[in-house]
């Protein structure tokens, strides 16, 4: 038998090493180990000395870490190498202590083992910084559009269909929603039908004389301008023109110096669907009309200064405008507007409706004709044809008009007329929020909202953006005159506008994922 103490330390030394790949010789050993107590007797006389032992066991565990690490870090492994390795496992010698031998000696020294290389390795890389990210505390842009080559599992097309449509109410469909409106002044100059509309409104103001170059006096101030740009089309769904429109910062007036009284009116949605129930009910005609530049048929009373828009020349000396007429945006110009249109109604022996101010009614030998306006959008109906084209003369003498034909397009509001009724629908609106928001790929909902949901305002809850929650709310709001299947879930979000938090913002965006589903 071996001395105890050089078996144990065999034993100990075969523990240590047992995760690395044994050289020629640690083989034979071990195979020596495993062929049994005579054989293993006469192999071990030439074993060193327990003294020996324990002084060359470091250098061993150094070499086999050493070993180790070469392994792992070779990218590469010879064939020989693999074949060898099956074997080299297969011959590794048991780690159990047999029962017959002398139990371990408590005074005999640890041996050293490569567990403080390993946590060596380990502080090293724990002083490694990972590097900068750009987009480091940025939400991923999932369902922005811009992402080229992206794949969505929920395509917007798998769901907006018109198959129920005619061929004439489709092809107007399809060219709504395949225009595209610029979102700035830098947008819209590089497209030239967008240029030629900016040049057509600088000359409409020019013909009109909106405005004159003027020095700006001490003590007065300016309001800004911007471009609005929108689509006009005929009855048949082909687009009529591109409209760019001037629009004047109304929001940095100051009341009591360049304004005195604001009415801002526009028709009551209630009363537009009365009109239209009335007109399927009766077989009415919808004809509809748009006012050119209709703010600018009103005086202005108050002097307002304006800054000069860019691209207008003039000879004149001066580095401002004064306004002589009601331009888009001011907060007087639509009482400016209504007032000198309601004065030419009433010539026309219209009476005004006291329930909704823009709701004008005419009576004679047992016909009706009705006008309704929002802004420079109106809509006349009624049993009396001769009435109504003498009404369109006498509107086009007053007024710089255009006739848009039928009903199709109105407020945002697709209109489909058929023999079974009038059929109202704001696909558009939908995918253009959805696109607006960033949804347009976004999962689906069954229901507006969850089941058994409860909102409210707790403490500590995540705020939310409060300007983009209430802008978002107010288009649902406009949305659920057509779509009372979201009037419940809209009542609940708009509930919390003063306070959104993000369980708010989650309920609207399952509202918008619902929306997707049927557009």
């Amino acid at each position: 038998m071996v001395p105890t103490e050089a078996a144990e330390n065999m034993v100990m030394v075969s523990t240590e090493n047992m995760v690395t790949v044994s050289t020629p010789a640690e083989t034979e050993a071990a195979e020596s180990l495993s062929t049994g107590p005579t054989e293993a007797a006469e192999n071990m006389v030439t074993v060193p000395t327990p003294a020996e032992n324990i002084a060359t066991i470091p250098n061993m565990v150094a070499e086999d870490v050493a070993e180790t690490e070469c392994i792992n870090n070779s990218t590469t492994i010879d064939e020989e190498d693999q074949q060898i390795a099956p074997d080299r496992m297969s011959k590794t010698p048991s780690l159990e202590v047999p029962d017959n031998e002398t139990p371990l000696h408590e005074d005999i020294p640890e041996v050293i083992s490569p567990t403080p290389s390993t946590s060596n390795i380990l502080n090293s890389s724990a002083s490694y910084h990972l590097p900068f990210r750009q987009n480091r505390g940025k939400p991923p842009a999932r369902y922005s559009p811009d992402i080229a080559g992206k794949k969505s599992k929920y395509l917007v097309s798998n769901y907006v269909s018109t198959q129920r449509l005619l061929m004439f109410f489709k092809a107007f469909a399809y060219k709504l929603s395949s225009c595209h409106i610029p979102y700035g002044i830098h947008e819209a100059l590089a497209d030239p039908k967008w240029s030629q509309a900016i040049q057509e409104e600088m000359t409409a103001l020019e013909k009109n004389r909106t405005w004159d170059i003027v020095t700006l006096p001490q003590g007065k101030k300016t309001v800004g301008y911007k471009w609005v740009f929108s689509t006009k089309y005929k009855a048949d769904g082909s687009i009529e023109r591109h409209k760019a429109r001037l629009v004047a910062k109304g929001y940095t007036q100051t009341y009591g110096i360049d304004y005195q009284e604001t009415f801002s009116l526009v028709a009551k949605l209630n009363t537009v669907r009365v009109l239209l129930s009335l007109a399927a009910n009766l077989d009415w005609p919808l004809h509809q009309f748009d006012v050119k530049n209709t703010f600018l048929h009103g005086d202005l009373e108050e002097e307002v200064y304006m800054d000069i828009p860019p691209g207008y020349t003039s000879t004149k000396l001066g580095i401002d405008c004064r306004l002589q007429r009601a331009l888009y945006g001011l907060k007087q110009s639509p009482r400016a507007w209504f007032g000198r249109f309601s004065m030419a109604m009433r010539k026309y022996s219209f009476q005004q409706s006291n329930s909704d101010h823009t709701f004008f009614l005419k009576k004679q030998q047992g016909k009706v004709i009705v006008l309704i306006i929002y802004v420079d959008d109106m809509i006349i109906t009624g049993d009396d044809e001769e009435e109504i084209k003498r009404l369109q003369e006498q509107l086009f003498t007053e007024f710089e008009m255009k006739n848009l034909g039928g009903l199709k397009y109105f407020l945002g509001i697709e209109v489909a007329r058929s023999k079974w009724g009038i059929f109202l629908s704001q696909r558009k609106y939908v995918l253009d929020l959805l696109t607006e928001v960033g949804m347009l790929d976004c999962k689906l909902a069954d229901a507006p909202t969850i089941q058994n949901q409860k909102l409210g305002l707790y403490p500590n809850q995540e705020p939310a953006d409060k300007d983009r929650y209430q802008r978002l709310v107010g288009k649902l709001i406009y949305l659920s005159h057509t779509r009372p299947d979201i009037s419940y879930a809209v009542s609940l979000v708009s509930q919390f506008m003063h306070c959104p938090s993000k369980d708010h913002m989650d309920a609207i965006g399952r509202i918008l994922q619902y929306l997707k589903s049927a557009p």
